[in-house]
C-alpha cells in the first residue's frame, strides 16, 4: 500500500536562500592563532599559579601547631585546591577548543603546564624547590590537574565529528 503525495506548488524561478556569509579566511586563521597562543600562555599562568598556591597553603598547614585544626586545615586546602585546579583545567580545555576548533587543541594548554610543573619539581641553583615531596597539596593538585587534561583529551579525541 502506497500513500498518496502530498500536493506542493513550486515556482520555477525561486532560488534557494544563499547560505550566511562566512568571515574572510585570513581573520579567521588569526583569530584561531591568537586564541592558541593566548591558550599556551593561559596554560603556562595556571601552572605558576597552582605552584604558588600549593607552596603557599602547604607552608600555611605546616606552620599551624598539631592537632584537630592542623587536619582541617590541611584537609580544606587539599581539597579547595584540587577542585580549583580541575574547574581551571576544564575552562582551559574549552577556552582552546572554543578558540583554535580543532581537538588537538586542549594540547596547546596542557602541554606547557606539564612543563611549567616538571620545572617546578626541579631543584634550582640556590636550592628552591617550588614542589616538595612531602607537599601531599602540591601532589594531589598535579595528578588533578593531569587526569582531568587526560580526560578532556581523551573526550575529544573520541567524540564523533560536528555534522556540518
Amino acid at each position: 500500500m502506497t500513500l498518496p503525495a502530498v500536493p506542493m506548488s513550486v515556482t520555477p524561478g525561486q532560488q534557494p536562500a544563499a547560505p550566511p556569509e562566512r568571515p574572510r579566511r585570513a581573520l579567521d586563521v588569526a583569530l584561531r592563532i591568537a586564541g592558541g597562543v593566548v591558550a599556551v600562555w593561559a596554560g603556562v599562568l595556571a601552572a605558576v599559579l597552582e605552584l604558588i598556591f600549593a607552596a603557599g597553603a602547604w607552608e600555611l598547614v605546616k606552620g599551624r601547631p598539631d592537632g584537630v585544626s592542623k587536619a582541617v586545615v590541611g584537609i580544606s586546602a587539599t581539597l579547595g585546591g584540587v577542585a580549583g585546579v580541575v574547574a581551571l583545567t576544564v575552562l582551559l580545555g574549552w577556552f582552546a577548543h572554543a578558540a583554535v576548533g580543532t581537538r588537538w587543541a586542549v594540547a596547546l594548554a596542557a602541554l606547557p603546564w606539564f612543563v611549567v610543573i616538571v620545572a617546578g619539581g626541579v631543584r634550582t641553583a640556590e636550592g628552591d624547590l617550588a614542589l616538595t615531596g612531602d607537599n601531599v597539596l602540591g601532589l594531589a593538585m598535579v595528578v588533578a590537574g593531569a587526569v582531568t587534561f587526560a580526560v578532556l583529551g581523551f573526550r575529544q579525541l573520541v567524540a564523533p565529528p560536528p555534522a556540518r
